[in-house]
């Protein structure tokens, strides 16, 4: 499981560096794709940063966290940073509908990768809780 975690997190580093690019290009953007869907104005607009931090970056960071979480096993701290993700991710899904109202192909990839993840990181948990009490039955 938890290689499966680290490539998912892995895929998002990819996607979140991928963001990162269009944050900082200015060049027409390939996942522009009409009025609705267009990386370059969710990732050029004001919500684009936190504290003078790109979001890409602030993705990176996290799923790199994820990977290092995940590959030392330490499942509770994976699936509570998870959920933390999974939060970021769904604010910054409704800042792009409610707010922006243009989607970035990116984010909504990002946002699967992390909702996949941490589905994964809670059964993780739970299948170790479930093999802890079977072992204490046979004890």
């Amino acid at each position: 499981m938890r290689y499966l975690i680290a490539l998912l997190a892995l895929a998002g580093v990819v996607v979140s560096a991928l963001a990162l690019r269009v944050h900082y290009s200015t060049d027409a953007q390939p996942c522009s794709i009409n009025e609705k869907w267009d990386c370059g104005i969710v990732n050029h607009s004001e919500f684009a940063e936190i504290a003078h931090v790109p979001v890409g970056a602030i993705g990176i960071a996290g799923y790199l966290s994820l990977i290092g979480l995940a590959l030392a096993r330490r499942r509770r701290l994976l699936a509570i940073a998870s959920i933390a993700g999974l939060g970021f991710a769904l604010y910054l899904s409704h800042i792009e509908r409610d707010v922006i109202m243009v989607w970035c192909l990116y984010c909504v990839i990002s946002l699967g990768i992390i909702a996949l993840t941490t589905l994964l990181s809670l059964g993780w948990v739970a299948a170790q809780s479930v093999r802890k009490r079977r072992a204490q039955k046979l004890a």
